[in-house]
């Protein structure tokens, strides 16, 4: 039984790193705070193993990665590829992970679609051809449509992805609309679950093409209320799930290392198999 808690991206996080800290030290004092961590890099561009191969150097052997797909392969970009087009771009996304593979230290591969990736049966197969394609790796299936858990087809939905062997990604996020899910606390994998804590801006999460929506979508501080009820709920999907991974997204306003920190120590959980951290007498 594990529950590992980390963050989406280690570059973004000012509160874990003094101005000494350059870029490119900053995943290694990352993982002295957290044991796993959401490459979001991968979602825009496939990266070349060498970055891989870095980030498998800078971190401790326990330490895991949780891989966004390459945002062309979710539909991120509505282009329409040939299948020749599709096999390659797969494959080289495959061979780009490969240092993390090889080093044990992949915990999933997360494929997030876009808000308009509705329930449908041309989608339902793109999901398979996706399985298909990616073979025995770990896959996490994230849905930002809501239609996907409509009463009519959430039994369906849950039912595919356990068939075809993918974690579900539980999110915590606002409701708002067509272009956000439901929490929907159902495991659809035999080993692992990942969940993932986006914040509850609602007035923000469709603000998509504004100029500072990064800063706006995202800009959310969990009070300890809404934390502890997430600590019995993680609780009750550690009695079916062995391997739960829980990344905090809301980091428009630095809130994201913060609150895993807090919901680390509500949990009781102990990390000692981290980078060395740099005694701090001031802290």
């Amino acid at each position: 039984m594990s529950i590992s808690i980390g963050l989406t991206g280690w570059g973004d996080h000012a509160k874990l790193y003094d101005a000494s800290v350059s870029p490119q030290d900053k995943l290694s004092v990352y993982a002295s705070h957290f044991p796993v961590v959401e490459v979001d890099s991968a979602f825009y561009a496939i990266q070349p193993q060498r970055n891989y191969e870095k980030w498998v150097r800078e971190t401790p052997d326990s330490f895991s990665f949780v891989i966004k797909a390459y945002n062309k392969m979710t539909g991120h970009h509505r282009e329409k590829l040939t299948s020749d087009e599709v096999k390659e771009m797969f494959q080289a996304y495959k061979d780009s992970i490969q240092p993390v593979i090889e080093a044990g230290k992949l915990k999933c591969v997360l494929f997030q679609f876009p808000p308009w990736f509705n329930v449908s049966k041309e989608n339902v197969q793109k999901l398979r051809v996706i399985r298909k394609l990616m073979g025995d790796l770990p896959l996490a299936l994230e849905f930002r449509n809501r239609t996907w858990f409509l009463p009519e087809y959430k039994e369906q939905t849950l039912k595919f992805m356990r068939e075809e062997n993918w974690i579900h990604s539980i999110c915590d996020e606002p409701q708002a609309g067509e272009g956000s899910v439901p929490r929907i606390l159902e495991p659809t994998h035999p080993e692992k679950t990942l969940v993932r804590f986006h914040g509850r801006n609602t007035h923000g999460w469709n603000k998509n093409g504004r100029e500072d929506w990064r800063e706006v979508r995202f800009l959310y501080n969990y009070n300890e209320e809404e934390l502890r009820e997430w600590k019995e709920r993680v609780l009750e999907l550690q009695q079916i799930t062995p391997d739960i991974t829980i990344l905090f997204n809301n980091n428009s306003g630095g809130d994201a290392a913060p609150n895993a920190k807090t919901f680390i120590d509500m949990l009781g959980i102990s990390y000692c198999d981290l980078n060395p951290r740099q005694m701090d007498l001031f802290d």
